[in-house]
């Protein structure tokens, strides 16, 4: 599994349902990319939960690197780098996935936690203890799915987690989530990925 994400930090006073629109339109083309696990259609809104700014920030889980490299290569990114400029992807190696208590559930909220490794603790240390908070957070009332991955060029680990409702067990940005794109969900790995 690679998680993937971009950002894109809009102006202050920036009609968010511009996103929603975009959204509306074309997030259905994702719904059957082959090696996607999923792509959450993410946005903050500035002074929503905590925001201090209005994002869009989708984040996707792949199965494949071809599936994700097809994606960023073959087309359907340049729809948004045309529209918005080419944002810098972020990119990390699967740690843990699993589905949440409530998997069946809608996605409505997610949130994204995340931190740097220390240096003064082994890795391998870290790496379960993020492989366990999966498993705790996936166990949550409302939970519908849970990841960590980590980016060892920053050494910076990312907790990913989608709710049917905010959720207090979640710790992190708080997103709405506006479509979620899974055609390869049912294939994720699930546990731990080391």
């Amino acid at each position: 599994m690679h998680a993937m994400q971009y950002e894109l930090t809009l102006p202050a006073d920036y009609d968010t349902d511009i996103i929603r629109g975009r959204v509306a339109r074309v997030g259905h083309l994702l719904d059957d990319w082959e090696g996607l696990g999923i792509k959450a259609y993410l946005l903050r809104e500035r002074g929503v939960d905590g925001s201090p700014v209005n994002q869009y920030a989708p984040f996707y889980l792949w199965n494949s690197v071809e599936g994700m490299n097809s994606f960023l290569w073959g087309g359907a990114f340049q729809g948004l780098s045309d529209d918005f400029g080419r944002p810098s992807v972020r990119q990390w190696s699967g740690l843990a996935y699993a589905e949440g208590a409530s998997a069946s559930g809608a996605a409505r909220i997610a949130v994204r936690r995340r931190r740097r490794v220390p240096d003064d603790v082994a890795p391998a240390d870290v790496m379960a203890e993020a492989t366990d908070e999966v498993g705790r957070l996936a166990g949550g009332d409302g939970a519908v799915l849970a990841a960590a991955a980590v980016d060892t060029s920053r050494w910076e680990l990312v907790h990913f987690s989608l709710w049917e409702h905010r959720a207090p067990e979640a710790e992190g940005d708080v997103f709405q989530v506006l479509h979620l794109s899974a055609p390869g969900r049912d294939v994720l790995p699930g546990g731990r990925q080391w």
